[in-house]
């Protein structure tokens, strides 16, 4: 039984904004900090669930070579096992959510490593199924799935399983494959651990003589700001320290790689890639052409940089310039009080009923808001629960970015938890090529809304920068990204070793080809080189993609539903109800976009002109 097909405590991330408050969590209003009581009312309870399970799960093996003799035994074996990692899930994500809030803390950090082994014997004892369905004739299956009414619940995870046939080993192999989680996951608990808890950031005086620690999300914060002196400053200063551990993260990242090799050679697949991609289904030609069309329109981006240029009112742009405020007059600030009015109000289009969940989220702790000491970065939501509710962490800082991180993780949280109410278990996981369709589609109510109600010329200027933003970031840096992971996996497949020096030349042109630094567009000063030691997502396994096609299908499925389309707005909302009932292209197409085609790439190049079409108009009014 595949732990991909199950997804383990699914979670989606996103790097976001740092924070300069208040940092001891003790002295943080429970009203801002996630109950975890609606999972286990104490560790305690935690731990009597805990060895409950591990008295039950080794049951599993009792079903060996059982399989084909009746559906009912059939049935039988796929209610318990599915009940277990149902099970499982709850467990570990109690630990990952304990442990998340302060990474320095050796008692969950082991709990979450006990619960990882737990899942790799977990998953190793059930290896033998997958194998024993290929192994019945396929006439006998489908007669089972109509006489025995209980599987149906199981038909497209045994549709998929002989879909993969040719992937698929034999018993043993198949349980060298599941034992190898026990250490597939070194390279990306190394690097999280380094980096949130013992990397040592260095310290950068400013040009007002403050000095500041700068981690990440003091980095994130700082980067930000409107000197620009200070922007190179920490610039300069992160990405040297980072670069003076090279060694050690190029180690960690071939690591990473390596791993993928493995399984893609193991499972008989052509490449990484290849593997990555087949879990849902997308044809690598999806991946390759999301490349070749960013590629193909950098002059999209181009003139993106220019108008930044030309906002920022400098001479030569560079690197260090794309994070300051595009307008240093307008200042968008927002307590959460005021994010949360801003979201409810944006999500209106998608009905009462939608609102009103995202309501109970935002006022019954579903979150976790402030960046504390220790707390992880960036920002998720995790609907491993299945029968309670999803989870989010913020690092909030009071900006626009911010309030628009709020609204895209919680398009994840209510995916997953319309999934987890219309679907059973065994389908209401989504598949991740998926996984950004929602929370994009809310980052889009909320632009429309904001530049709806927004008259200020300047302020409707910085709100129209920050769409901008969110188009360049999602889609062309995200695809940048992309690139960048295809080709160290490319180079790694053909025998090349992959040193943190490789890397770093490697990154540096791919980036300088996007920013158009050898045409004057944008300079990207030699440093930058080191950024990819800074993106956790170069460990989730080509996950990178997905963030721009999601963005491209989240702009064609928004429009007719902005446009108050209600067969659009029901298809949408059908579709974020479906988890992982189909294969994702197909999810994506009933709700009314094709991912195989350049339609959804079109519609978003359009709507960046677009945006940067009204920009240049208001810039020209302002004589700017």
């Amino acid at each position: 039984m595949r732990r991909s097909m199950l997804l383990v405590a699914f979670a989606v991330s996103l790097i976001v904004s740092g924070s300069a408050q208040e940092r001891d969590r003790a002295k943080i209003s429970d009203k801002w900090k996630w109950n975890l009581i609606d999972l286990y009312p104490s560790d305690e309870a935690w731990m009597q669930a805990k060895e409950k399970f591990k008295a039950e799960y080794p049951k599993l093996g009792e079903f060996k070579g059982t399989l084909g003799s009746s559906g009912s035994q059939l049935l039988k074996c796929l209610d318990f096992g599915f009940s277990l990692y149902k099970e499982y899930n709850r467990l570990y994500l109690y630990t990952s959510l304990q442990s998340d809030q302060d990474t320095r803390d050796p008692k969950y950090l082991g709990l979450v490593q006990d619960m990882g082994q737990l899942g790799a014997d977990l998953g190793a004892k059930g290896s033998f199924i997958e194998p024993e369905i290929l192994a019945i004739d396929q006439a006998k299956v489908a007669a089972w799935l109509s006489q025995e009414k209980g599987l149906g619940v199981y038909k497209f995870y045994i549709d998929d399983i002989l879909r993969r046939k040719p992937h698929t080993g034999t018993e043993a192999e198949e349980k060298i494959i599941a034992d190898a989680a026990l250490v597939s996951d070194a390279a990306s608990n190394t690097y999280g651990i380094f980096t949130d808890a013992d990397f040592p950031y260095p310290t950068a005086t400013l040009s007002n003589g403050q000095s500041v620690k700068l981690d990440k999300a003091a980095y994130e914060l700082y980067r930000a700001g409107s000197n620009r002196d200070d922007r190179r400053i920490v610039f300069k200063a992160f990405f040297e320290k980072l670069n003076e551990f090279r060694t050690t993260f190029g180690t960690m990242m071939y690591g990473e790689v390596k791993k993928n090799m493995f399984f893609a050679k193991a499972q008989k697949y052509n490449s990484a890639l290849e593997r990555s991609v087949n879990g849902a289904n997308i044809p690598v030609q999806v991946y390759k052409s999301l490349v070749e069309n960013a590629n193909s329109n950098v002059n999209t981006l181009h003139r993106y940089l220019s108008l930044r240029k030309r906002l920022l009112a400098v001479d030569t742009l560079h690197y260090y310039d794309l994070y300051a405020p595009l307008l240093k007059s307008v200042d968008l600030t927002y307590q959460p009080e005021e994010a949360t009015k801003l979201v409810l109000a944006s999500l209106s289009p998608l009905g009462k009923g939608y609102v009103d969940v995202v309501n109970k989220a935002l006022n019954e702790r579903w979150l976790d808001w402030y960046p504390t000491t220790g707390k992880r970065s960036g920002a998720y939501s995790n609907g491993g629960a299945y029968d309670v509710h999803p989870y989010m962490l913020l690092n909030y800082n009071g900006k626009y970015n911010d309030v628009r991180t709020l609204t895209h993780e919680l398009g994840h949280t209510m995916q997953s938890y319309l999934s987890n109410k219309a679907q059973p278990y065994p389908t209401a996981g989504y598949p991740t090529f998926t996984a950004e369709v929602a929370s994009t589609f809310n980052e889009a109510l909320l632009n429309d809304y904001m530049l709806k109600t927004v008259k200020d010329d300047n302020v409707r200027l910085s709100l129209l920068g920050s769409v901008l933003e969110g188009l360049k970031g999602t889609f062309f840096r995200q695809t940048q990204f992309a690139e960048f992971e295809m080709r160290i996996h490319e180079l790694a497949e053909k025998g090349e070793s992959l040193t943190g020096d490789k890397l770093n030349e490697l990154y540096l042109e791919i980036t300088r080809k996007y920013y158009g630094h050898a045409k004057g567009v944008c300079v990207v000063d030699d440093e930058i080189k080191a950024e990819w030691m800074f993106i956790p997502h170069f460990y989730y396994n080509f996950y990178v993609y997905q963030y721009a096609t999601s963005f491209t299908a989240s702009a064609a499925l928004s429009e007719p539903v902005l446009a108050g389309n209600k067969d659009a707005t029901k298809r949408y909302m059908e579709f974020i109800s479906s988890g992982g009932s189909d294969y994702a292209i197909n999810l994506l197409k009933k709700a009314g976009v094709d991912m195989t085609t350049s339609q959804p790439f079109e519609i978003t190049m359009r709507k960046m002109n677009k945006v940067m079409d009204e920009m240049d108009k208001l810039l020209d009014k302002l004589k700017r």
